[in-house]
Order: C-alpha cells, then sequence, then structure tokens
C-alpha cells in the first residue's frame, strides 16, 4: 500500500496551516507548492487588474512556474491538495502541479480555503486539467480547523 501526501499552495499561509494538521491527522508527507518567484503583498491584491495573481488568473494558459519538485512521487497513492481560492477556482499554479506529474492510477482529495467562494468550480477545473487520477469530493476549510474537524472529514470519505 502506497504512502499519504499532503501538498499545498498557500500565498499567506493559511492554507499551509491546514495541510499541516491534515498531515498529522492522515500521517503524511507534506509537500508546499512553491512558486519560483514568490508572491508578494502588492501581486496579490485581487482590486487592481494588473496585479499578477489578477493577470494570472486572467489568462486560462497561465502556468507560473514551481521551484521544486517531487522526486518520488511514485509512492505515493493518495494525495490531498489544497490551495486558496481565487477568482472562484484553484490558483494557475495548481494547474502547474497537476500538469507537471503522471496521476495515474493515484487519488487526488483536493481541499481549500477561501473568504466566500466553494471548492465546486475548481473541482470541475481540475478534473479537466487532470483526468488521469481519481477524485475524490473536495472540502472547503474555513475557519477554526482543528484534528476532530480534519478526522471527522477524512472519515466520511471512506
Amino acid at each position: 500500500m502506497g504512502k499519504t501526501l499532503v501538498v499545498c499552495f498557500s500565498a499567506s499561509g493559511i492554507t499551509k496551516n491546514v495541510a499541516k494538521v491534515i498531515s498529522k491527522v492522515v500521517k503524511g508527507d507534506l509537500f508546499e507548492i512553491n512558486p519560483t518567484t514568490s508572491y508578494s503583498a502588492a501581486d496579490l491584491d485581487w482590486m487592481n487588474p494588473k496585479s499578477r495573481s489578477s493577470v494570472e488568473m486572467g489568462d486560462v494558459t497561465s502556468r507560473p512556474e514551481i521551484s521544486d519538485r517531487i522526486d518520488n512521487l511514485s509512492e505515493y497513492d493518495k494525495i490531498y491538495l489544497g490551495f486558496p481560492i481565487w477568482w472562484y477556482v484553484e490558483p494557475r499554479i495548481i494547474d502547474t502541479f497537476l500538469e507537471e506529474y503522471d496521476f495515474t492510477n493515484k487519488v487526488i482529495i483536493p481541499f481549500a480555503t477561501s473568504g466566500g467562494s466553494d471548492i465546486k468550480k475548481a473541482e470541475d477545473r481540475m478534473k479537466k486539467v487532470c483526468p488521469a487520477c481519481q477524485w475524490k469530493s473536495g472540502k472547503l476549510l474555513n475557519g477554526k480547523v482543528n484534528k476532530e474537524i480534519i478526522s471527522s472529514w477524512i472519515e466520511g470519505l471512506n
């Protein structure tokens, strides 16, 4: 039986904190997706149509470069994939991640953080970006997320 990997992209640290809790609950390894060029506060200004994140999200073909790679992905059969919701969907760097690896025969379980959007549109988009894996229903995890909340969600997946 393969191992479990928790992967996250977290521009502000919120999603990373959730990912840490998940990795403890599932006893999985943790990998953070980091862009080659980090996002500044100005880059994340969603009110500015010229900010880096606004420009990336306005271009469905944008694929921000990732600084590190997972060399042993073949060891994992279950992957929890976390990200903040940007413009109702996953950030484009998540698409970069999904296109850079072969996820055939892998189970991916998405989770997200958001100030007001749900995860449904992101799930639909990611399934189109990466149809080779088996997708499980995702979960929006906002507010005070603890081991009990995570454990209950994960138990419900089985």
